[in-house]
Order: C-alpha cells, then sequence, then structure tokens
C-alpha cells in the first residue's frame, strides 16, 4: 500500500512539473506577437519582404495556438486575444524589430519553440 502511495504521488508531481502556465504579461505579450505575425502574412502591397519570413510568421502563429492549447488556455479565451491583436496590427507595416523580438520570446517561452516553428514552417504550402 505504501508503492502504490508512493507512486500516485510521484506521478502527481511530475504532472504538475510538467504543467506550464503563461502569466497574463506573457499571454499579452504572445497574443501582441501572434498579431504582428498575421500582419506580416497579410503585408499590404508595396511592402518588401522574404517570402520565408511570412512561413516563419505563419508558422509561429500555429505554433503559439498549439502550445497554448497543451498548457490548457480554452480555445476560444486564445482565438478571442489572437482577433483582438490581429485588429490592432492588421495592415501595419513590416517591422522587423518587432518581429524579431517575437521570435526571441517565442523561442524562450516554448520548449522546443524553434523546433517547432521550423517543423510547421516546413509543412506549410
Amino acid at each position: 500500500m505504501k508503492k502504490i502511495f508512493l507512486v500516485l504521488i510521484f506521478f502527481i508531481f511530475t504532472n504538475s512539473a510538467n504543467a506550464e502556465t503563461l502569466s497574463k504579461e506573457n499571454k499579452d505579450k504572445a497574443w501582441n506577437c501572434v498579431g504582428i505575425y498575421m500582419a506580416n502574412y497579410f503585408l499590404p502591397s508595396g511592402e518588401s519582404f522574404e517570402y520565408g519570413m511570412k512561413e516563419k510568421s505563419m508558422a509561429s502563429v500555429k505554433v503559439w495556438k498549439e502550445y497554448a492549447l497543451e498548457i490548457g488556455i480554452n480555445e476560444k479565451t486564445w482565438d478571442d486575444g489572437v482577433n483582438k491583436a490581429v485588429d490592432k496590427y492588421y495592415g501595419s507595416k513590416y517591422d522587423e524589430k518587432l518581429t524579431e523580438g517575437c521570435h526571441k520570446f517565442l523561442e524562450s517561452t516554448i520548449p522546443n519553440g524553434e523546433d517547432r516553428v521550423k517543423k510547421v514552417a516546413q509543412t506549410l504550402y
């Protein structure tokens, strides 16, 4: 009986140690980054950009959503935040500094974020 109890405790602590969350500040930052990524994808004509930047932006949007769902953020809550951010940034010009800051934030926040983005980018189109 003691062994069963210890095994259960082990699994509880292991699962709770893996349960990650985003603080409200980081969630807002993630939503803003998704808004920036979406604005990058739908750049107005005349903007100069590299095609790979659009792919990386769309892959990053997908990785953020997957991660949000993995850590238990309600899909409707996530989508509502994304919609507000998209409305905020849609139609804005490409800002390399903001975009690179978002990539760094994703890579430091999401475990294996850089690899996940590369993997998703390879499956686009």
